[in-house]
């Protein structure tokens, strides 16, 4: 038993928390004055709002320079909220994203881009790709890959038919519910889900619910809203739909491989004009001749270009021919590598940069 001398009286301790409140909050408004400032600045030089590469810097440098005892999540998470509030203060940007409300795509985007941000849902990839190619939408948030079930095909396409730029990617880990009205397994008679969940839970559903039907939906948001009104249903999805919808939580992680992520992409109208960018995508096609693709992966051999990614699409409208998506550790962009860049345009049939960006460091 501790000596009840050495236990801090409880009052004093609330009003020094009171005290360190009140700097906090004078703090935080001083930084929304200087944040104001900044705002000004982009406005008169015409820079975006969003600057995917210095929020990681600073949210480094936090995490850094903390001697604790808060953890480094908790505190980069209150700092993205500081910057999501910093971020509207300048100027609110409209964020589109695969909606109805709920879906893995909106709690990717409240996770990297604060609860501030002004989220508009999106019936489909393509409706985000036009609202930000054409309609005046700031950013886009797309799903480009799982871990798991491999590329998005859809959203490559997509790239292809819109002009928009990779801002910033977000990895996220995905992990699926089981959650209903009912308060146990034996009273689900159907599940419901987008099929992807659906897929990444199979071995799950066949061990607990094996008689049980499976319904695929277009997303998880839209199949909670229909199980929240029965009493018999299941949805698989992110937790937060629970509270979202009043359910129950019937069995939590239930993905057939805990070790699942889904990197997302920003997608914005203009080219990120950084100082710092460490990762290209491009997307290109060939000429019908042997060795063309070769010819590609040689010159970005020869100057040590490593690459991260390569998926091959069917090129719409020409049969038999395919397009091919490229991730790539550098700035292909920059002067240093102004030659290269040139060699693999005379390679290629049509090439297009989607952008180069910040790659998310694995601390975060």
């Amino acid at each position: 038993m501790a000596d009840k001398n050495d236990i801090p009286d409880l009052t004093e301790l609330r009003v020094k928390i009171d005290e360190l409140d009140s700097q906090i909050v004078d703090l935080l408004n001083e930084r929304a004055k200087v944040s104001l400032g900044v705002g000004r600045y982009k406005a008169a030089n015409d820079e975006p709002i969003y600057k995917p590469f210095r929020e990681q810097e600073v949210l480094n440098k936090i995490a850094d320079s903390s001697p604790g005892p808060m953890p480094d999540k908790h505190l980069r998470t209150i700092y993205r909220e500081i910057m999501s509030s910093s971020r509207h203060l300048q100027r609110p940007e409209r964020v589109v994203y695969l909606g109805p409300e709920g879906t893995f795509s909106y709690f990717a985007a409240i996770e990297h881009m604060g609860s501030t941000a002004s989220l508009t849902p999106k019936a489909n990839f393509e409706e985000i790709f036009r609202a930000v190619a054409e309609e005046g939408a700031e950013l886009g948030v797309i799903p480009l890959e799982n871990s798991i079930e491999g590329t998005v095909g859809q959203v490559v396409d997509l790239f292809m038919k819109y002009k928009v730029f990779i801002q910033a990617e977000v990895f996220s880990h995905i992990s699926h519910n089981l959650m209903s009205k009912a308060d146990s397994l034996k009273d689900v008679k159907v599940v419901y889900s987008h099929p992807q969940p659906l897929g990444q839970c199979r071995e799950w559903l066949r061990n607990h619910l094996h008689n049980v039907p499976t319904i695929p939906m277009e997303s998880t948001a839209e199949a909670a809203e229909l199980v929240a009104g029965k009493t018999d249903a299941a949805v698989i999805g992110h937790i937060k739909l629970a509270d979202m919808h009043g359910m129950n939580v019937l069995q939590q992680a239930i993905e057939d491989m805990p070790d699942n992520w889904t990197r997302f992409l920003i997608i914005g109208a203009a080219p990120s004009r950084e100082d710092r960018r460490d990762k290209t995508s491009i997307l290109f096609t060939l000429p019908d001749k042997p060795g063309a693709l070769a010819r590609v992966l040689t010159t970005l051999a020869h100057q040590g270009i490593n690459m991260t990614k390569l998926e091959s699409r069917p090129f719409r409208g020409e049969k038999w021919k395919y397009m091919f998506f490229t991730d790539l550790e550098c700035d292909l962009t920059s002067k240093q590598h102004e030659e290269v860049l040139e060699d693999i345009r005379q390679q290629c049939h049509t090439l297009r940069v989607l952008g180069t960006y910040p790659t998310q460091e694995e601390r975060q």
